[in-house]
């Protein structure tokens, strides 16, 4: 039976790759334009290409903020995807603070300008990189459970997500040594720093354990 995924279209987001996306891994795609799509969904996906400002600026004058947030709370799977990632965070320090959906804990801030060996770094960070993870992680049912470790993905950002609780991070990449947040988790909320619509073979495997992933009890979020 095919999976339908719900795409909030916001004004801020490259709808048409991501669509395509899900669409070749067998889904129905719909887009949400308002709080009633939202809350029909069974897996909502938030995309997101800019700014943070500009993107939580794109929710709230369409009032989506507390659908989402509603949404989330149900246990239904959500994915955020580059900037759709970072607005799942608590807030954002790029050009200003910002609030964001708060729905994983951490924040929004710059990625290092320099290497630890002290060489400099170019910003925005463009490229592919391996995911990697910390050894008691577990990817088990969860969107990267038939992704092979360290098998690379397409990032194109200046910003990155700090969580303030580790256990809520899957994977992570390294950008001149530093980690940065690639895949990020709480409950049936889940972050791709990086593009799976633009990471070939690799991104449509994640997209698919996407797909797979089931409705929580609404217990075990709250």
């Amino acid at each position: 039976m095919k999976k339908t995924v719900t795409i909030i279209d916001y004004g801020v987001g490259n709808l048409l790759s991501v669509t395509r996306a899900f669409e070749h891994c067998g889904a129905t795609v719909k887009l949400a334009h308002d709080a009633y799509d939202i809350e029909r969904a069974s897996h909502l996906i938030l995309p997101g290409v800019g700014a943070f400002a500009d993107g939580m600026q794109g929710l709230r004058d369409r009032d989506l903020v507390e659908p989402i947030r509603r949404y989330a709370a149900s246990g239904r799977p959500l994915m955020g995807i580059c900037l759709g990632m970072q607005m799942l965070a608590t807030a954002s320090e790029e050009f200003g603070e910002h609030e964001g959906l708060n729905l994983i804990p951490g924040r929004v801030r710059a990625i290092p300008r320099v290497a630890v060996d002290g060489s400099a770094l170019k910003t925005p960070h463009i490229g592919w990189s391996p995911l990697y993870k910390q050894a008691q992680v577990d990817w088990t049912d969860t969107i990267l459970a038939d992704t092979v470790l360290e098998s690379s993905v397409y990032l194109v950002h200046s910003f990155a997500v700090e969580l303030d609780d580790s256990a809520d991070l899957l994977s992570h990449c390294v950008y001149g040594g530093h980690r940065i947040s690639a895949v990020i988790r709480r409950n049936s909320v889940v972050g791709c720093q990086f593009h799976p619509e633009k990471s070939g073979p690799v991104g449509l495997k994640i997209i698919a354990g996407f797909l797979t992933q089931d409705e929580l009890d609404r217990a075990s979020v709250t």
